[in-house]
């Protein structure tokens, strides 16, 4: 049992490991490269990051973030380089900025706008205590029809 385990988890690591040919010579600027990856967003898949994607376009993002790294570039200019090429969604975790504080904020503000529209009209209703005999006659008629 334990020597299947260990043939699983051997095969499982061979499977995890990127293409050894694609990684940065510096093993430093690899990590960098691996950090980068993590932050990036694949644009086919959406909910995961370029690291965990096998998509193709995913392999050419990592390639992309692996030539700028060698490039010399640092982390913020590489994710600028990105933002201005696709966008701000290619980021798995977006800079804070009022659209954006807007974009999670309005369904909040939608929200609370329903309720306080709700208690204002109920709070205007009249009770049943305030009707006249004659309109309250008319509405026990109503409800038994």
């Amino acid at each position: 049992m334990k020597r299947l385990a260990a043939i699983l988890g051997a095969v499982l690591c061979i499977a995890a490991a990127s293409d050894p040919a694609e990684r940065l010579p510096d093993p430093a600027q690899e990590a960098r490269a691996r950090e980068l990856f993590r932050e990036v967003r694949c644009l086919v898949c959406q909910n995961e990051s370029i690291d965990d994607s096998n998509a193709e376009l995913a392999a050419d993002l990592r390639r992309l973030v692996r030539e700028e790294v060698k490039a010399g570039k640092t982390d913020a200019e590489v994710r600028k380089h990105l933002t201005d090429r696709y966008g701000e969604f290619v980021l798995l975790k977006p800079a804070f900025s009022l659209g954006n504080a807007a974009l999670w904020g309005a369904p909040v503000v939608v929200l609370l706008l329903g309720l306080w529209l709700l208690m204002r009209t109920l709070s205007n209703r009249p009770a049943d205590e305030a009707l006249s005999p004659e309109e309250a006659a008319r509405l026990d008629d109503l409800s038994r029809d």
